[in-house]
């Protein structure tokens, strides 16, 4: 069996799905199912099980012979939440216990981590064990990943295989009820539909033009990709970005959005929020030649492609992964 943790969001359920295309069809799904706005993207799945999150670690006690490997995904993403306690509890604590249990049970480990940890990235983009103490993210989300990550590597028990994955701006099918915290994409679509035009955040930094932001914005079907190797290759135990190493700009993303939907671009813009304002990241990129040195050689889509295949396979029919 195969344990996949956030199972009915966004990446878990796309990463479900490349499991089942690999022919791997006893996986047990934990979540909180409460949130049925969620549970759509597990249909048609072929699945073992359903695990309340809050009933997942008797479960595991009873059934540990059995499983194989834990995708842990699940966690609090909200950038915008200011409550310290929700993310100690889901993404912190949570997941240290997770962590005890693997190492108790001797089962490899695939979890999220987050580029939000790299705050403002004055440190740069390196995914290197020694940068990870003097990371300063800008939100509690950033700060409870980042935390995390350094408890991680100073565990002197740790599962015999072992990765955090840094995850940029992903994007891509499943996506449809995260509301806010959905990709740029996504609101792209959406407004382009309704409004038949699209409105950005404007710049409050002089070093960036309005639209000129720049974020690596990664394919949620390169993101599965990626974890589905590290099921199969199980060494090298580490965090790891994962991004495509190419920073574009917010401008290339709704132009990229207008042209996929046939539409004449008509591009406004906006105050960043106030709540928001003082922890916007304007540039991320991934430094992606760790994962790349430890064997995984399959090219990243261009950002032209994915906008191309999300909008008229996904978004334009309403089709899930």
């Amino acid at each position: 069996m195969i344990v996949v943790t956030g199972a009915a969001g966004f990446i878990a359920s796309c990463l479900v799905t490349r499991l089942n295309a690999a022919n791997f069809n006893d996986i047990v799904v934990v979540d909180n199912f409460a949130v049925e706005r969620k549970l759509i993207n597990l249909k048609g799945k072929r699945l073992r099980e359903y695990v309340d999150r809050n009933e997942f670690f008797d479960w595991l006690d009873k059934n540990h012979e059995e499983v194989e490997f834990i995708f842990h995904l699940g966690a609090r993403t909200d950038t915008t939440e200011q409550d310290k306690a929700i993310f100690d509890l889901l993404n912190v604590e949570y997941s240290q216990k997770m962590w005890r249990a693997c190492c108790q049970y001797q089962l490899p480990l695939v979890y999220a981590s987050s580029a939000a940890t790299y705050g403002s990235g004055t440190l740069g983009y390196s995914d290197e064990d020694a940068l990870l103490p003097l990371l300063r993210p800008l939100n509690p989300y950033g700060d409870s990943k980042n935390d995390f990550d350094n408890w991680a590597i100073n565990q002197p028990e740790k599962p015999f295989f072992w990765a955090g994955l840094k995850f940029f701006n992903v994007y891509g099918p499943n996506e449809y009820h995260k509301g806010r915290m959905a990709s740029v994409i996504f609101h792209a679509f959406e407004q382009i539909r309704q409004h038949g035009s699209m409105t950005l955040f404007r710049s409050h930094n002089p070093d960036y033009a309005d639209g000129e932001q720049q974020r690596d914005f990664v394919y949620v079907k390169d993101v599965v990709e990626v974890c589905f190797f590290l099921m199969q290759h199980r060494q090298n135990s580490g965090i790891y970005n994962l991004g495509t190493g190419e920073a574009r700009t917010f401008l290339d993303l709704t132009l990229n959005t207008f042209k996929a939907l046939d539409r004449t671009a008509d591009i406004r813009f906006r105050d960043t929020p106030e709540d928001i304002r003082d922890t916007y990241q304007y540039f991320t990129q991934a430094d992606m030649s760790k994962l790349r040195a430890i064997g995984y050689d399959r090219p990243f889509t261009r950002l032209e492609d994915g906008i191309d295949d999300y909008v008229r396979n996904y978004l334009v029919p309403g089709h899930y992964l």
